[in-house]
């Protein structure tokens, strides 16, 4: 182990809240989980409880271990932060289907007193219906990923440590509504996925392109908080930085064009079934 891996180590201390609302969380979908498996064993299965909890760990380990002081000394490690925030965490906790588990595993008091009362008031569900509708989905996560990443935010976003926290909070809750869209877990209505929503796929990666091909072609490093602090890891600004937007690239570009093409075959089957 390096020097500089056994430094981040050595800095990095248990989030205590973090960990702690982490895993009530996960007692709470779990408690919610067994009571609703009773009546809907086929759809509430070990692999929805696996996603959900699986999703939980993801961010975590984002945002909770070490990885978070690698993201603070590398580009490259950032982007694998954002990507796990933004494309793998969203899914796998929408998956678990977590609306109903996270209800019921709430203590009775709390779910007649606080939050079902909270649920039932009718500019909250206005809100709540407004907020899942596509287009504003879709413009809230790709603003915010483009808005943190204009290099005056993202700079000071990783000279203050509260307003990084917020970034992280911005990222997972834009990319909860905008999988939100694609998944619709249970008891949303499901609607048929039709070309409008490849649209909506290829629409978010081609802006995911635009940043990841300007940060790998642009020849300069675009950030100066990884100028202005001294590397652990002796990495060159730039070639880090080229890395970075590599994997922002590919990976990124995965995560949106699978679900797309899926889309794209069950359309093209479903027409031929047709005629």
């Amino acid at each position: 182990m390096s020097d500089a891996v056994r430094e981040i180590f050595a800095d990095w201390t248990l989030p205590f809240w973090l960990t702690a609302l982490t895993v009530l969380t996960a007692a709470i979908y779990g408690r919610g989980w067994l009571a609703i498996r009773k009546t809907r064993a086929a759809q509430f299965t070990g692999l929805r409880l696996a996603s959900f909890l699986g999703g939980l760990a993801v961010l975590w380990v984002a945002i909770g271990s070490p990885m978070d002081g690698f993201a603070d000394a590398l580009l490259s490690a950032h982007m694998v932060e954002h990507l796990l925030l933004m494309s793998f965490v969203p899914p796998m906790l929408l998956w678990g289907l977590p609306v109903v588990p996270l209800l019921r595993g709430l203590p009775r008091v709390v779910r007649r007193y606080v939050v079902g009362p909270i649920i039932r008031i009718p500019l909250m569900r206005r809100i709540g219906q407004s907020l899942v509708v596509p287009v504003v989905a879709w413009f809230a996560m790709n603003i915010s990923f483009l808005a943190w990443h204009v290099p005056a935010a993202y700079d000071f976003a990783l000279e203050h440590e509260r307003w990084h926290d917020f970034e992280h909070i911005c990222f997972l809750l834009t990319s909860l509504l905008f999988w939100w869209c694609i998944l619709r877990p249970w008891p949303a209505t499901t609607r048929r996925q039709g070309w409008g929503m490849l649209l909506y796929l290829v629409a978010a990666d081609i802006v995911n392109t635009i940043l990841s091909a300007f940060l790998a072609f642009c020849g300069r490093p675009v950030y100066s908080y990884y100028l202005d602090h001294p590397n652990p890891f002796h990495a060159v600004a730039l070639d880090d930085q080229i890395l970075g937007a590599v994997i922002m690239w590919v990976v990124g570009s995965m995560v949106f064009l699978v679900p797309a093409i899926a889309i794209t075959l069950r359309l093209v089957s479903g027409r031929r079934e047709l005629s």
